[in-house]
Order: structure tokens, then sequence, then C-alpha cells
């Protein structure tokens, strides 16, 4: 085996279960490619995600 080629361990027990979770994805990401609503620029889903984070720190620490 060439050195410079890494081992890939596979989370699935059999090929089966990889084919069918590499399914699912590319019609997850094929889904998300055809949507036509507008894309969400990162920073602000970033700065939804930190409020909501922020808001459950807070309710948490209130008991």
């Amino acid at each position: 085996m060439d050195p410079l080629i890494s081992t890939i361990v596979s989370d699935f027990e059999s090929e089966e279960q990889a084919a069918s979770y590499d399914r699912w994805l590319i019609a997850k990401v094929q889904a998300s490619i055809d949507d036509p609503r507008p894309s969400i620029p990162n920073d602000q889903v970033m700065a939804e995600m930190w409020a909501l984070i922020e808001m459950k720190r807070c309710a948490k620490a209130l008991g």
C-alpha cells in the first residue's frame, strides 16, 4: 500500500449503510441547491445562534 494514502475507517457497518447515507446526503444538498429562497449570510446566522445560546445560558442560570 502507498504510504501516502491513509486508511479510512468507516463509521458504517456495511456498504449498503454507507451508500444509503450518501444518497440521503446528496438529496439534502440538492434540495438546498434547489431551494428558491434567498441565502442567509453566515454573519447573520452566527449572530442569531449566539443570541440563542446566550438566551439559553441565561435561562439555565435563572433555574
